[in-house]
C-alpha cells in the first residue's frame, strides 16, 4: 500500500513539474511584431497556402508560409481565379507564426493588392492559419548579389513551392509551384540582383513545368 501511494506520489509531482517547466519555456510575444502583416493567397489543388509580405524593417522582416484551413468555396474560387489576391489581417503577433503556433485571424480579402488600388472583395472573413511550412528570417539578409537561391517546399501530390531567399537590397520577393517531381539546380547566377521572371523561368528550365505565383520587386529596391 505505502509503495503504491510513493509511486502515485512521484507521477503527480514529476508530472507537476513537467507542466512548470514547459509553461516557464513560453516567453511572452515581442511587441515589435504587433501589426496587420499583410499575406498573398496562393493555391494547389484544393489547398490554401498564405506567404507574408516581408519586408526589411524589424517586425516584418521574415519570410513565411502557412498552409491555411479555410473551407470557405467563395475564398477558394476567387485565389483559383485572380492573377493576385491579398489579405490585410486585424492587427496581431506575428511572432506567434514565427513559433509555429496555429492562429485564427479576421481579414479582408482583396483581389489585387490591399496597399495598391485593390479591391475588398471578401471583408472580415475567417482565416486559420493550419501548419507552418516554411520560415526564414530577414534579421541580417546575404548582400545584394547576382547568384539567387530558391528553396524548395514540399506540398502534397508531389508537388513543390520554390520561394527564393530574399537578400539585402536591391531583391525580390518571388513564389514558384512547381508541378512536376524532377530534381533540378535552384541556385543560379543571373545577369543581375534582380532578373526578370523570363530570365528566370530560362535557368530553371529543368525543373519542369512551372506556375507562377507571386513576384514583386518594388518593396526591395532600397
Amino acid at each position: 500500500m505505502y509503495k503504491i501511494l510513493f509511486f502515485v506520489t512521484l507521477y503527480c509531482f514529476t508530472t507537476l513539474l513537467s507542466a512548470e517547466e514547459k509553461a516557464a519555456e513560453v516567453q511572452p510575444l515581442d511587441p515589435k511584431y504587433m501589426g496587420t502583416h499583410g499575406m498573398v493567397l496562393v493555391t494547389h489543388a484544393s489547398s490554401l497556402y498564405a506567404s507574408v509580405l516581408p519586408q526589411y524593417k524589424p517586425g516584418q522582416n521574415v519570410q513565411l508560409i502557412y498552409r491555411v484551413d479555410s473551407k470557405y468555396i467563395p475564398l477558394l474560387h476567387l485565389v483559383n481565379d485572380a492573377d493576385l489576391v491579398t489579405v490585410k489581417p486585424k492587427p496581431f503577433n506575428l511572432q506567434s507564426l514565427i513559433r509555429g503556433e496555429k492562429l485564427s485571424l479576421k481579414a479582408d480579402v482583396y483581389l489585387g493588392h490591399f496597399a495598391r488600388g485593390g479591391s475588398l472583395t471578401l471583408p472580415n472573413i475567417d482565416l486559420v492559419m493550419d501548419t507552418q511550412l516554411y520560415l526564414r528570417m530577414l534579421d541580417e539578409p546575404q548582400p545584394s548579389s547576382s547568384t539567387q537561391v530558391y528553396d524548395s517546399v514540399e506540398l502534397n501530390n508531389n508537388r513543390r513551392l520554390l520561394v527564393h531567399q530574399l537578400q539585402s537590397a536591391p531583391s525580390y520577393d518571388h513564389l514558384l509551384l512547381l508541378l512536376d517531381d524532377v530534381s533540378c539546380i535552384t541556385t543560379f547566377r543571373a545577369s543581375s540582383a534582380v532578373p526578370s521572371q523570363n530570365e528566370i523561368y530560362q535557368k530553371l528550365a529543368f525543373c519542369g513545368s512551372i506556375k507562377p505565383l507571386y513576384y514583386e520587386t518594388d518593396e526591395f529596391q532600397k
